[in-house]
C-alpha cells in the first residue's frame, strides 16, 4: 500500500515506515552471513576467507546498484509527495532502461576483469581460485541485483516498506537452505554457496519487479508516460551519480584496506571476514534506515513542509540509537562466540582478530549512526555536494590510517581507524544539516 509521509506525526510515521526497512535490511544481510556461515561451518576457514575476500569486490557492483536505488528513490519520493504522478511514472521507467544498460556494462567489466582485482588486493594463493568462482558466478547475477534494489526503492518512495519486507524475509530464509542443501548436500563447494544467492535473488527480484508494475499501473494518469525521459534521468543523476561516487570510493577504499588485512595471512582475512559482515549488519541498518529517513524528508521537501524535515531528524536519530543498544551490548559481551559462530575449528588468530575488530568499533555506532541520519536528510534534500565531502573524509581518513597504522601495530592499527573516520565525517554531516534550508523553513 502506498503511503503519504507528508501527514501524521513525524515519529510515529517515521517508526512505521522505517520499521520494516530494517527488517528487511536484516534479512537481505542475511544473504551474505548465510554464505559466509555455510562456507565456514561446511567448508572450511579458506572458503570463509575466499568468500570474504571476493565481498569486498562485489561491493563494487552494490554501489552501483545502491546509487540507482537511491536516485530513483529520492526522485520518485519527491514527485508523489507533489502529486505529479506523470513524471513519478516516467522516473520509474527512465531508472529501469539507464540501469538496464549500466548492469550491461559492468558485467561485461567483470567478467574480464575480476583475475586482475584479486590479483590487486594480493589475495592468497591458497583462496585465489575459490575466490575467482565465487565472483564469475556472482557477475552473472547482477541484473537481479540491480533491479531488486530498483524495485525495493520504488516501494520506499511511494511510502510501502512491508511488501520489499516479505520479499527478503522468504527469500533470504530459502537462500539458506538452498546453501546448506547445494554445499553439504551436492557438494559444490564455493560454487554452491554462489549459486544459492543467484537462485534466490533471482526469485525475489522477478517477483519485486511484477508488483512494482502492477502498483504503478494503479496509479492512473492521462497523458502518456514517456519510456525513457531525459530532463527525468537528469534529475535522478544529479542524486544516483554522488551516490555511486560514495559506495564506489568506499568500495576501493575497503579494497585497499583489505589488501593490507591479506599481508597478515589467511587466519587474520577468516576473523576479519567473520567480523565484517556482523559489522556490515549494523552499518547496512542504519544506512537503510536514514534511506527511509530520505524518503521521509524528500516527499515533504516535495510538498513544501520543511518544518517536518527538522522533527524527521530527531526521530531518526532516536530510532538508530534505540536500535544501537542492544547491538552495542551484544558485540561487547558475546562478540567472540559470534566470530566463533562462522568457523568450524577456527585458528586462535582467526578468533582473536575478528573479536578485537568488534570490540573496538563497537562503541562507536552511537556515533556514526547519527551521521547516517544526517547523511539521509541531505540526501532527500538534495545537499549532495556536502553528503560527499563527510562521505569522503571518512573514507580518506580510514584508507590513510589502515595503511599508516598497520605497519606499526600490526591488524589493530586498522582496526582502529574505522572510529576515528567515524568521528571526524560525524561532525561534518551533522554541521552540514545544521545549515540545510529546512532550519529556516526555505523550500
Amino acid at each position: 500500500m502506498n503511503k503519504d509521509l507528508t501527514v501524521g506525526k513525524p515519529e510515529t510515521v517515521l517508526w512505521k515506515f522505517c520499521l520494516p526497512l530494517f527488517g528487511s535490511i536484516v534479512f537481505q544481510q542475511l544473504y551474505n552471513i548465510a554464505d559466509s556461515l555455510v562456507a565456514g561451518k561446511f567448508i572450511g576457514e579458506n572458503a570463509l576467507a575466499a568468500v570474504g575476500n571476493s565481498y569486498e569486490i562485489t561491493l563494487i557492483f552494490i554501489a552501483f546498484a545502491f546509487g540507482c536505488n537511491i536516485g530513483c528513490s529520492v526522485v520518485v519520493s519527491q514527485f508523489f509527495g507533489a502529486k505529479k504522478y506523470k513524471d513519478m511514472k516516467a522516473a520509474v521507467y527512465t531508472t529501469f532502461v539507464s540501469s538496464a544498460v549500466l548492469c550491461a556494462v559492468l558485467m561485461l567489466f567483470g567478467m574480464l576483469c575480476c583475475d586482475y582485482l584479486l590479483g590487486l588486493i594480493h589475495t592468497p594463493t591458497e583462496i585465489f581460485d575459490d575466490s575467482k568462482l565465487y565472483l564469475d558466478i556472482y557477475v552473472w547475477g547482477l541484473p537481479f541485483l540491480f533491479f531488486y534494489n530498483i524495485a525495493t526503492g520504488i516501494f520506499s518512495a511511494l511510502g510501502d516498506s512491508k511488501t520489499p519486507f516479505i520479499f527478503l524475509a522468504v527469500s533470504s530464509t530459502s537462500n539458506i537452505l538452498v546453501d546448506i542443501w547445494f554445499v553439504s548436500g551436492f557438494h559444490m563447494g564455493v560454487a554452491g554457496v554462489a549459486w544459492a544467492t543467484f537462485l534466490c535473488q533471482g526469485i525475489s527480484c522477478a517477483l519485486a519487479v511484477v508488483v512494482v508494475l502492477k502498483r504503478l499501473a494503479g496509479i492512473h494518469v492521462e497523458e502518456k508516460i514517456p519510456i525513457f525521459s531525459f530532463d527525468v534521468f537528469k534529475k535522478i543523476v544529479v542524486i544516483a551519480i554522488p551516490s555511486i561516487l560514495q559506495q564506489s570510493f568506499i568500495s576501493i577504499g575497503n579494497i585497499v584496506i583489505q589488501s593490507v588485512i591479506n599481508g597478515f595471512g589467511p587466519g587474520v582475512i577468516a576473523g576479519y571476514s567473520a567480523a565484517i559482515k556482523l559489522n556490515n549488519l549494523v552499518i547496512t541498518s542504519f544506512t537503510t534506515l536514514a534511506n527511509g529517513v530520505s524518503n521521509y524528508a524528500a516527499q515533504n521537501i516535495g510538498a513544501g513542509i520543511m518544518s517536518r524535515v527538522k522533527d524527521g531528524f530527531k526521530a531518526g536519530v532516536k530510532m538508530v540509537w534505540m536500535i544501537s543498544i542492544p547491538i552495542v551490548v551484544l558485540y561487547l559481551a558475546a562478540g567472540r562466540a559470534l566470530v566463533n559462530f562462522f568457523m568450524n575449528e577456527p585458528t586462535e588468530l582467526a578468533l582473536a582478530s575478528g573479536t578485537e575488530f568488534l570490540y573496538i568499533v563497537a562503541p562507536f555506532y552511537f556515533v556514526v549512526s547519527v551521521k547516517l541520519v544526517a547523511d539521509g536528510i541531505l540526501r532527500g534534500g538534495g545537499l549532495m555536494k556536502n553528503f560527499m565531502i563527510a562521505t569522503f573524509t571518512d573514507l580518506i581518513l580510514r584508507v590513510v590510517l589502515a595503511k599508516v597504522l598497520a605497519p606499526q601495530v600490526g591488524y589493530i592499527g586498522i582496526w582502529c581507524a574505522w572510529p576515528i573516520g567515524w568521528s571526524i565525517a560525524t561532525v561534518l554531516s551533522v554541521r552540514f544539516y545544521g545549515k540545510g534550508p529546512w532550519k529556516r523553513n526555505v523550500k
